[in-house]
């Protein structure tokens, strides 16, 4: 590839600076190449190159203006800022038309928190400035920082609207449509910039992830489909199709894709995984056992991937495959709620108890305080016969579902079977006023209790 006049000029600069720093010679630059050698440096975060090039230039040019500003950019990106302003200050005395000093001046407030103000001073910069979409893109950015949603989503359109090229705000006008739950006027965004820009890669894939968020999953494989077809490397794409894919039961189709995914660069674990769980839902189930194992090759740490392979053998009801994968999840990663309830799952599903509640309890000390895992528990715990441990975990339970039926009705049950009907009664009532249509629960799970005529009697209170 052919570089760019401006590139091999800036190019030059830089090998002839970084000549003259290792022969101690001077060399004679104008203004404008030290700003671009300054700025090529702060750019790749080389800032002692990019101090060494700001000094040589300002004893060469003391007077320019441009070099200055790029002082205070210096400045500000070092967060000097009181010398920075007092710099610009002095400068908008020399050059009050120059729109860089207005920029510089909005970058100062922004690092402030001053956001409006810097807002302000970037409108006066669309006065003087010949880049208008650089300037509607700060704006957009500045209300951004502010939560304001809706207008940086109108100034990242005006930006689009200059320079259509600029993928970075179109980017950000669907984060702010998404962000503002917007799907179907994104849509129809999207589609006005497709009709103007029908080759945009990007547009497409971004009208597909609109579709596939709306679930319309058939439009988003057709609007995944367009990008693939302009670009046939966009990786991104083809992975969201598969995923669309996936959705439709097209699993085939959606293997042929993962694979392009990686065709395209190396294997993700991700793709991996999906190839997998493809192949299962085709009964190819030697494949999918296949994959399963290469993604957690790939990637020892995805849960997502032990769980696959943990839940493929609990399907085929091969407890003792399950059981060794769950603990050798857990062997990586003993903190991982996830594998914990898997292992109390299969425990509970070949019926050893007390196996199931330490699988639960640990789940829950490693920070699942879902519904289901509190309900789950105390139901081991209650197959054990530790009633009170059952009762104080769902005591505990309520501190995080204070009005819930299901927890409501054990702790009814418990407390009757610890001969407390009093205590029982009071959460039997609770249970009836939050869902009395789910009051059966009772007679599945404590029998004893529901043919006792006081409960019976305190149901048909609620009766219609």
């Amino acid at each position: 590839m052919r570089l760019s006049h401006d590139e091999e000029e800036n190019n030059l600069s830089l090998s002839k600076f970084e000549s003259m720093l290792k022969t101690n010679k001077v060399f004679f630059f104008d203004s404008e190449e030290f700003e671009d050698i300054i700025l090529h440096y702060m750019d790749t975060g080389r800032m002692n190159l990019a101090k060494k090039a700001l000094k040589l230039g300002l004893e060469q040019h003391p007077k320019s203006t441009g070099l200055r500003l790029v002082q205070v950019e210096m400045l500000v990106y070092e967060d000097r800022l009181d010398i920075a302003q007092k710099l610009l200050t002095e400068l908008y005395a020399i050059e009050p038309n120059n729109e860089e000093i207005y920029i510089q001046q909005a970058n100062i407030y922004s690092k402030r928190d001053q956001h409006e103000k810097a807002i302000d001073s970037l409108k006066i910069a669309l006065d003087f400035t010949d880049d208008l979409a650089d300037v509607y893109s700060m704006i957009g950015m500045e209300y951004l920082f502010m939560d304001n949603l809706e207008e940086a989503k109108q100034y990242f359109i005006k930006c689009l609207e200059e320079d259509n090229e600029d993928y970075s705000a179109l980017y950000n006008i669907v984060y702010c449509f998404d962000f503002l739950d917007q799907n179907e006027e994104a849509i129809q965004y999207l589609e006005q910039f497709i009709n103007k820009k029908p080759y945009s890669e990007v547009a497409w894939h971004q009208l597909g992830r609109q579709f596939y968020s709306l679930k319309n999953y058939e439009k988003s494989v057709w609007a995944f489909d367009y990008a693939t077809l302009i670009d046939e490397n966009f990786l991104g794409a083809y992975l969201e199709k598969a995923k669309g894919l996936e959705k439709l039961k097209q699993y085939k189709e959606a293997i042929e894709c993962y694979n392009i995914t990686m065709e395209l660069d190396d294997p993700t674990s991700f793709a991996l995984l999906r190839i997998g769980k493809c192949h299962e839902k085709l009964g190819n189930k030697d494949l999918a056992l296949k994959f399963y194992l290469r993604t957690v090759h790939e990637d020892p740490l995805l849960d997502k991937a032990w769980i696959a392979i943990t839940d493929f053998y609990i399907r085929q009801k091969d407890f003792q495959k399950a059981i060794y994968y769950v603990n050798k999840a857990i062997g990586i990663d003993g903190d991982n709620s996830l594998y914990w309830k898997r292992y109390a799952a299969i425990y509970q599903g070949m019926q050893f108890y007390e196996e199931a509640e330490l699988g639960y309890r640990k789940a829950f000390e490693a920070g699942d305080i879902h519904l289901d895992t509190f309900v789950l528990w105390t139901n081991m715990l209650q197959e054990l016969g530790e009633y009170e441990t059952a009762i104080e975990i769902l005591l505990q339970a309520t501190e995080v579902f204070p009005e819930e039926y299901e927890i409501e009705y054990r702790l009814a049950g418990l407390y009757h079977l610890t001969a407390n009907p009093k205590k029982g009664n009071f959460h039997l009532n609770n249970g009836l006023r939050l869902n009395f249509k789910n009051h059966t629960i009772i007679q599945e799970i404590f029998p004893l209790m529901w043919k006792k005529k006081t409960v019976q009697n305190i149901i048909e209170k609620y009766r219609n």
